[in-house]
């Protein structure tokens, strides 16, 4: 299998409306070469200084103590279920409209995905969680998706009530909001990705982790960095999963600098297509909740004659994205558990008629209603 990513970029980049903004976002890419620079006559390149404290600052974001950087989102969420003692014959429940990530972090991790289906706000129904609770059930992992989050009042009650774990793939979700709590605040673990493409992001893959429980914390210093005691002592088999300093300095200057702008002008830009698109009957918003305040990671709704209009718009200029055409229940990998199509269906009828909108904070005012515009005259052909 070849590297499809490359092709990928060059087929989306020429849009003018684009969900990609990099080039704007780090266009003052010359200051951070300055920060750069000092990691490289340091020679601080694994696990340095700057990882600690961008560790410390992110954590406290997010209204937790402990800050773990790792590799990836994926990897917070694999050695977080190992950190936990998740293996073979658990079972994790989780949402099935969420990125692989999710699951595969789930199934490397030896245990069981068993999905429960979603709700108006396009998370995981809180309400029918407690029927898919087993003697095997270890952790149940709610997908902050898009940046909303998850009913975590009804969440915790369920796992405290049945002993289990509460595992946020929160990935979406920096500077997420839940009644004035950050998503650390509202689990054993939060899980996040600073993916390029994420509201923090890095020049590469990078995520962290983060806790408010000092003994899980423990254990995650210790497994992202081959269990080592010290540079001489191991005290358990582990991976290689840590930060780069490099990564920790972008990230840096991102959370010192842009996050709020990027946070504040996200929502500013959501709220913009919410007041426009609620007149188009063809257009359903999902359910939005006072009480939650969502980074519009991703801004989605479901659209009548979805391909079609994808189609219409992308000839238009504008960069109109799915996530994702196939819930995780109906991938190929996960033909194994025997699910069938049917078995969830509101998530069904959100993958298959879900579009997203590019919202970031480089979309002008002018930009969100010529798009608005754009899908006015294709429902009035």
């Amino acid at each position: 299998m070849n590297n499809f990513y490359p092709e990928q970029y060059k087929k989306t980049g020429h849009y003018p409306i684009n969900h990609n903004y990099l080039p704007e976002q780090f266009s003052d890419f010359e200051s951070i070469w300055e920060k750069v620079k000092q990691v490289v006559i340091a020679g601080d390149f694994t696990l340095g200084q700057s990882v600690d404290q961008f560790e410390a600052d992110f954590s406290k974001l997010n209204h937790g103590k402990y800050g773990i950087g790792v590799g990836s989102g994926t990897d917070a969420l694999f050695l977080t279920l190992k950190a936990l003692g998740v293996g073979n014959g658990d079972e994790v429940i989780t949402t099935p409209f969420t990125f692989f990530a999710t699951i595969g972090a789930i199934v490397t991790a030896g245990a069981t995905p068993v999905f429960v289906d979603i709700c108006d706000d396009h998370n995981i129904n809180a309400e029918l969680i407690e029927s898919a609770i087993t003697t095997k059930t270890k952790v149940i992992m709610p997908v902050h998706w898009a940046g909303v989050p998850c009913d975590m009042e009804k969440i915790n009650h369920i796992a405290q009530k049945h002993n289990l774990f509460v595992v946020a793939d929160a990935c979406h979700a920096i500077s997420s909001r839940y009644r004035n709590q950050g998503m650390a605040a509202l689990c054993d673990v939060a899980c996040f990705s600073m993916h390029p493409l994420k509201n923090l992001n890095v020049w590469g893959d990078g995520g962290v982790i983060v806790t408010n429980n000092s003994a899980v914390a423990e254990k995650l210093y210790s497994i992202r960095n081959h269990g080592l005691m010290n540079r001489d002592y191991c005290q358990e088999w582990a991976y290689n999963s840590r930060l780069d300093t490099i990564q920790a300095v972008v990230a840096q200057h991102l959370l010192d600098n842009k996050i709020e702008h990027i946070t504040e002008k996200r929502i500013e830009n959501a709220l913009r297509f919410d007041k426009l698109l609620k007149q188009i009957p063809q257009v359903k918003l999902p359910k939005r909740d006072p009480e939650k305040k969502s980074v519009y990671h991703l801004y989605m709704a479901t659209f009548e004659q979805r391909d079609e209009l994808q189609n219409f718009l992308n000839n238009k200029g504008v960069d109109a994205k799915v996530h994702y055409p196939v819930p995780m229940h109906l991938q190929p990998a996960a033909q194994p558990y025997g699910y069938q199509v049917g078995d969830f269906p509101k998530a069904e009828f959100l993958a298959n008629n879900c579009l997203s909108l590019p919202v970031h904070e480089f979309i002008s005012s002018e930009q969100i209603a010529y798009v608005v515009e754009c899908i006015q005259e294709f429902y009035a052909k």
